[in-house]
């Protein structure tokens, strides 16, 4: 009788690791219990997919603003030098640039947003170097001090140079936040806006010695 019994079931052991172990059978297992999870919790299946969705939303955003934080011109350093042309777009933002009469390409932008989680506004810079190396106009030495706009005064991303710096560059800063834009200027790097009739509309008021305020500021400070 004993025997008999461990006959039986040693034989429902092998059926059942024969049916239910098979690739099939675990993939309809699992169809089943996605559409039992679905039909009977509804709610708590949402829930799993709606934080799915925002953790992946959160990732994205934080890979492109890394993607977008190093990068400097749409191109690196030495290619942006030596290229006549670079263009770059993403999302709301556009650029275009042509070399001109100089010798290497020596103007440079930077963006940095984070338009899926909106965690800080929005800056944009535009950078027309001159008269040395790109290593002394690129972000390290112009824009990192921008990064810290919303806890600084603005007024100390433009400080004076360092000695013996012979590079320079004009730098022109936009700062989104909201439906607020804030625009600041150093050199003849020209800000403009475009409203809805297509009337330009200026932000920035260029510094150039031949004109009159800016002279009389040039003078002032000796």
């Amino acid at each position: 009788m004993i025997e008999d019994t461990m006959t039986l079931l040693s034989l429902l052991g092998r059926i059942m690791r024969y049916f239910l172990l098979r690739p099939e059978t675990l993939f309809l297992l699992c169809i089943s219990l996605a559409l039992w999870s679905y039909f009977f919790h509804t709610d708590e299946v949402k829930t799993i997919v709606k934080s799915s969705r925002d953790a992946v939303k959160m990732v994205k955003g934080k890979v492109a603003e890394i993607m977008q934080n190093d990068r400097l011109g749409g191109l690196d350093v030495l290619d942006a030098e030596f290229s006549k042309t670079w263009e770059f777009k993403s999302h709301n933002v556009a650029v275009y640039s042509i070399q001109g009469r100089r010798d290497h390409m020596e103007d440079r932008f930077e963006v940095i947003t984070d338009l899926v989680n909106k965690t800080h506004p929005s800056i944009f810079g535009i950078f027309d170097g001159h008269g040395g190396e790109a290593r002394f106009r690129d972000r390290k030495n112009v824009f990192l001090p921008i990064r810290s706009l919303c806890s600084h005064p603005l007024w100390g991303c433009f400080s004076p140079p360092a000695p013996a710096v012979a590079a320079g560059t004009t730098c022109l800063i936009a700062l989104l936040s909201d439906k607020e834009l804030t625009v600041a200027n150093v050199g003849d790097s020209r800000g403009v806006l475009c409203d809805k009739d297509g009337n330009a509309i200026p932000l920035s008021h260029d510094h150039k010695p031949y004109q009159l305020k800016e002279r009389k500021r040039i003078k002032r400070a000796g």
